[in-house]
């Protein structure tokens, strides 16, 4: 018997993401959305949701795993950009300036993206900070996706916050996770160790810097 095919996005999905904003790579993405189509098949109803926003781009295949699904993604993000994305760093990107409060402002550019996309109504949006989110959410999600900020703060409290939220079977991914210092920062490659050395987790797949662990079993959580 075959191996069953990968999910992949539909193709006006895909031109949307290969559209958006964003730093997600092409092969990286279809790994995301496969594992978003995964995790909402094998747990009917549950919430895929998202730390980190930015503008959109990776929302996009959530979204659209979703949909087929007929779950819904949340993504939650404060939208003034994580500390590369300041005035000054690498990642800054002027045109997100609200010129009114001199601050970054993701959101009218993620509404713009979804709005493209056709897939607002498959999407909640939360504004605000991930750890206070995370400590009034109450229902079970099928999928935690970790790629806000990459300090060590916020990572761990991204880990910490959502981690116990994640169903028995459920999938953790996380981005941006480098081994060496060299390739990139290390708070992401912290969580995703923690999370292994946890007992909690099982490794799925690897796509260039996205690991998807599934939740195989009780382990040391966070808060437990």
């Amino acid at each position: 018997m075959g191996r069953m095919p990968t999910p992949r996005p539909r193709p006006d999905a895909l031109a949307a993401f290969t559209a958006a904003k964003g730093f997600m790579p092409p092969h990286e993405g279809l790994a995301l959305y496969s594992a978003a189509a995964d995790a909402a098949t094998r747990l009917p109803g549950l919430p895929l949701l998202e730390v980190g926003t930015y503008c959109g781009r990776s929302t996009i295949l959530l979204a659209a795993a979703a949909r087929e699904a007929g779950t819904v993604a949340v993504t939650v993000d404060h939208h003034r950009g994580s500390e590369e994305q300041q005035p000054g760093w690498e990642y800054h990107d002027p045109t997100l300036v609200d010129p009114e409060v001199g601050r970054m402002d993701t959101l009218p550019a993620f509404r713009r993206t979804l709005h493209a996309a056709g897939l607002e109504e498959h999407v909640i949006a939360v504004v605000g900070r991930s750890p206070q989110v995370a400590a009034v959410w109450g229902k079970p999600l099928g999928l935690v996706f970790v790629d806000g900020g990459h300090t060590d703060e916020h990572a761990t409290n991204d880990y910490e916050g959502w981690v116990p939220h994640l169903a028995e079977g459920g999938l953790l991914v996380i981005h941006d996770v480098f081994e060496d210092p060299a390739d990139g920062g290390q708070a992401p490659w912290r969580i995703y160790r923690r999370a292994l050395e946890s007992g909690a987790f099982t490794e799925v797949s690897v796509t260039g810097s996205l690991h998807v662990l599934r939740r195989t079993g009780p382990g040391i959580l966070p808060g437990r």
